[in-house]
């Protein structure tokens, strides 16, 4: 099952310091891209961004920065920010609170970025406030595309994506290996889609 927008229930458990989306006053969406960065992958995605003038943040993890610094670079220097997602992609359901948080900081050294998002969007309730003491603000989204899974097409991605997404809608892809073959076919039809509407693409700050 691919839950598209998280069930609000979750939301209504979840500490309200966590942010899913921004209120709908502007056209205006939140574009956000997790799991990398990963040569051949990444850069194109830059490059599509580019050709619509679209500011993105990319959630990275640290190990991959590590090995592709270049990559992560060119992130940067194209006008993006970007955000901490773990050093090693750890599961917060698996992970105990003082590993977890090491493993924050580790990912912290390399890509110095105060945004969070917890791999898979498992974050262990207990583990939130100490991620918050340090200063983090923890970014979740309201619209998760499902290009990472491998049983869609990039038509379905596509449709998923433009059925949800409004004005104030954080948005995820994957630049990943896994998701490389529907991000990179539904995000240029994505941001024409909603350019001809009139909508602009901001990063996170």
């Amino acid at each position: 099952m691919n839950l598209v927008k998280p069930p609000k229930i979750i939301q209504q458990l979840m500490p309200r310091s966590l942010v899913w989306q921004f209120p709908e006053r502007t056209k205006e969406i939140f574009i956000t891209f997790d799991d990398g960065p990963v040569p051949g992958i990444t850069p194109q995605i830059l490059e599509i961004l580019g050709q619509f003038a679209a500011k993105a943040t990319f959630f990275c993890v640290g190990d991959n920065v590590s090995k592709h610094p270049q990559v992560y670079e060119q992130i940067l220097n194209s006008g993006h920010t970007t955000g901490n997602h773990t050093n090693n992609h750890l599961n917060g359901w698996k992970t105990n609170k003082l590993v977890y948080l090491q493993n924050i900081e580790l990912c912290n050294q390399k890509v110095n970025s105060k945004l969070f998002r917890p791999p898979y969007g498992r974050i262990n309730p207990a583990h939130i406030a100490a991620i918050r003491k340090k200063g983090y603000k923890i970014v979740m989204w309201s619209v998760l595309t499902g290009d990472y899974n491998e049983s869609l097409t990039g038509h379905q991605v596509f449709e998923n994506a433009t059925k949800h997404t409004k004005g104030g809608s954080i948005v995820v892809f994957h630049d990943s290996i896994k998701a490389a073959d529907r991000v990179l076919y539904v995000l240029p039809r994505f941001l024409e889609y909603y350019s001809n509407k009139g909508y602009t693409f901001s990063a996170l700050s």
